[in-house]
């Protein structure tokens, strides 16, 4: 069980990424973080309204999973790349695991300069992989933070 959840991971984060054709975020340069939770609270009914309208059950906010994101797209945004990938060679597991979230099932969404949450909301439900982690059944937890343009989601499952 344990290598099927891991393999749908990894193939969760080959599915791609969604970027807009402005290119937002100057080298070196990092917006203030979000809040811890803000954005993941605020985005959340427009999510969990996404997911019922497929059937599936309402994803909570996790701090520990939007400190996960805010981490990845701030580093994204300083130094100026896009990848699931961390320049430090990390995974969205490891990301998670440093944040505390110990999981089971784990993916993530990137995006780059879409104007708002919303719009990068709306690029990943028009992505087939990116879709799919959102609507994924093992998912009960997920974070979304920004920085300069860069958005992430970390969508995620502990105690299986």
């Amino acid at each position: 069980m344990r290598v099927v959840l891991v393999s749908l991971c990894c193939a969760a984060l080959l599915v791609g990424c969604v970027r807009s054709g402005a290119n937002v975020t100057p080298k070196g340069a990092v917006a203030a973080a979000q809040p811890v939770g803000g954005l993941s609270a605020s985005i959340a009914p427009e999510v969990n309204a996404f997911r019922a309208a497929n059937g599936k059950a309402p994803l909570a906010a996790d701090a520990r999973l939007a400190r996960a994101a805010q981490a990845h797209a701030s580093d994204m945004a300083r130094k100026g790349y896009f990848n699931h990938t961390g320049k430090d060679g990390s995974s969205v597991g490891d990301r998670v695991k440093r944040q505390g979230y110990g999981f089971c099932f784990v993916a993530e969404n990137i995006a780059q300069g879409q104007s708002g949450a919303t719009q990068a909301l709306a690029g990943w439900q028009k992505s087939e992989g990116h879709r799919k982690n959102l609507l994924s059944g093992n998912a009960i937890h997920f974070g979304m933070a920004e920085a300069n343009g860069y958005w992430v989601m970390v969508l995620g499952k502990t105690g299986c």
